[in-house]
């Protein structure tokens, strides 16, 4: 029989409740003891988790303290049973004495989030010892002392503390984004044999629905790194990171959001989140703070809408929408500009160029104000789809420069303010991938294969996010730039002589040092990118009622993979022939229309 959580938690507090009851009725006074809890009361102060604990082994020992210092530590990578026993058989003994300090570091193979669980066997005197965990996305993190040059910090989540280990008993510590894992006794001539080690892992146990493989593996590689990404920050709420940004930030769930609907289909983590900051930001405040990112929020409505059909949700988000319409619509000034007020922002590495700040918040307010326009439609709100389209057109007098942005190009070329071809040519495709961000590279790729370049998009996304996983990435990064590979170790390594430390010397802005987050979910982008372009699949009615399949396959020989809808999944295949043209093998569920071009 399977016991549900709260089942096993009411069934044992009434079990209790009754033992006590009968072991002192017959010598305390009636009326002493508190009611017992019933189910009711019990549901009104309990909350589910959706998310699940596994435990995972470490995968390798990159480095010790010494031999005199600790022994065995390969043992930690045995299987052993996770209850400690008085057999204390084999254990990876630290030790502290005049010789040093007993430490080990430990590689769970790919980045997790989550905690640690310690068993302890034996400890000098059966007494407690005290033990420093450090958690990093790199070796180099998790070897770091805190704060220095290269900005060792525990914000967001505490990634480095101490803990009270007991003698024959378990420890769980952490909270945080971490793929490796530095213990160190800390107590002086004193020694913990340590039964095993293993993560906690906390996570969204959700069915991977979208899937994608084609002809050039190094593809396959990022679409899944990228699934995985934003899986790991589908958490309570959708995170930025699981390490640092573990927050609701609303413009960067967006290429997060294209990515969980491509992959994982109607996930109540999306809504969840949309409504928390909802309701957080009475209108006419913006929401985090950044007044673009209210227009994220109208456009993240649109695209879940587009994919999930789900009216019953927009008409709740009405009165807020309409009023945030209303707003956005008054942001153009007598001369067609946009008039965005402070806390303009599109991403970091187009902060401190003004003039693409505008020419990007001028093309996303047409983007918003179109999207808003057509939930207008669906709404019945004539006036507000009025006012919202008046906008338009006078937004639509003024065509910003770029200034050389390839962030501000691709969104001027997403409005339609300007030819996607010319200014592809002229800047989104200079340089290759340099210049860009993981954050707004999404928009820059789909910029592109609206100019036509799917073999410029696919060469950028093998070269700037396939350069994360070739230096030892298993998700994308809070942001990332070409020129910090040069001379630079792995962080999967101990940083060899002479070599940069790829996370530590590297970051701008806010991701500094180590505190730049190497789990972020706004750099999925190609996951959706290579679904709805190179597998071909495009929404084009709500609720995936028809989907157009337009496959690019560029360079590559073959596709194929599958895409959810609210109907089913769509099973996908298109084979290259000798003379260029496509095969496809399509299968759809009953109430999906496919069109092809």
């Amino acid at each position: 029989m399977r016991w549900s959580v709260s089942g096993v938690m009411t069934i044992g507090l009434l079990l209790v409740s009754s033992c006590f009851n009968a072991s002192i009725a017959e010598t305390k006074p009636q009326g002493i003891l508190p009611p017992p809890v019933n189910d009711e009361q019990m549901a009104r102060r309990t909350v589910v988790d959706p998310r699940v604990r596994r435990y995972v082994l470490p995968a390798r020992i990159v480095w010790q303290s010494g031999e005199k210092t600790v022994e065995n530590p390969q043992m930690l990578l045995v299987e052993r049973s996770g209850q400690v026993t008085l057999d204390a058989s084999n254990p990876c003994t630290l030790r502290s004495d005049k010789t040093g300090q007993g430490a080990v570091l430990l590689d769970f193979g790919k980045e997790l989030h989550g905690g640690v669980q310690i068993m302890v066997w034996n400890t000098k005197d059966g007494k407690p010892v005290r033990l420093r965990v450090r958690f990093g996305e790199s070796v180099s993190e998790a070897m770091a002392e805190f704060g220095g040059a290269k900005n060792t910090t525990n914000d967001h989540a505490i990634r480095d503390e101490s803990i009270l280990v007991p003698w024959l008993g378990t420890a769980e510590i952490g909270n945080t984004g971490f793929r490796f894992v530095r213990i160190d006794l800390l107590d002086a001539d004193s020694s913990v044999q340590l039964k095993m080690v293993r993560a906690v892992f906390l996570y969204r146990d959700l069915p991977y629905l979208g899937s994608f493989r084609c002809s050039d593996e190094r593809l396959n590689r990022i679409w899944m790194t990228g699934a995985y990404t934003v899986h790991l920050n589908m958490q309570d709420y959708l995170w930025d990171g699981v390490k640092r940004d573990r927050l609701v930030w609303i413009g960067d769930m967006h290429p997060e959001t294209m990515s969980v609907c491509s992959v994982f289909g109607n996930v109540d983590v999306v809504p969840k989140s949309l409504d928390l900051i909802r309701d957080e930001t009475p209108l006419p405040k913006w929401m985090n703070g950044i007044s673009s990112y209210s227009m994220w929020w109208i456009l993240i409505h649109h695209s879940w809408y587009l994919h999930t059909g789900d009216k019953a949700y927009l008409q709740q988000q009405r009165a807020y929408l309409t009023g945030l319409l209303n707003l956005l619509s008054e942001q153009v000034g007598s001369d067609n500009r946009e008039t965005m007020p402070p806390g303009r922002f599109l991403d970091w590495p187009s902060s401190e160029n003004a003039p693409a700040i505008h020419a990007g918040l001028h093309s996303l307010l047409i983007m918003t104000l179109k999207a808003g326009t057509e939930l207008c439609e669906v709404l019945d709100e004539p006036a507000i789809q009025s006012k919202c389209q008046a906008a338009i057109v006078k937004l639509k007098k003024h065509t910003p420069d770029s200034a050389g942005s390839k962030q501000a190009a691709a969104l001027i070329a997403l409005a339609g303010l300007d030819d996607a071809a010319k200014l592809n040519r002229e800047v989104m495709a200079v340089d290759g991938p340099r210049r860009m961000s993981t954050f707004y590279g999404y928009y820059v790729l789909q910029a592109r294969a609206m100019a036509g370049d799917y073999q410029g998009a696919m060469d950028c996304i093998r070269q700037y996010w396939g350069a994360m996983l070739d230096l030892g990435a298993t998700t994308f990064w809070e942001d990332f730039d070409l020129d910090w590979t040069t001379n630079a170790g792995r962080i999967d390594e101990l940083v060899p002589e002479g070599k940069k430390d790829l996370h530590g010397d590297f970051g701008n802005y806010c991701y500094k040092g180590f505190r730049h987050s190497l789990c972020h979910g706004w750099a999925s982008g190609p996951t959706s990118w290579l679904s709805e372009h190179v597998l071909g699949v495009k929404v084009i009615e709500p609720g995936c009622r028809v989907v157009r399949i337009e496959p690019h396959l560029a360079d590559l020989d073959w596709v194929e993979g599958t895409f959810p809808t609210p109907m089913g999944v769509i099973k996908i295949r298109h084979e290259k022939r000798a003379d260029g043209s496509v095969q496809s093998k399509i299968e759809a569920p009953a109430g999906v229309k496919i069109i092809r071009p």
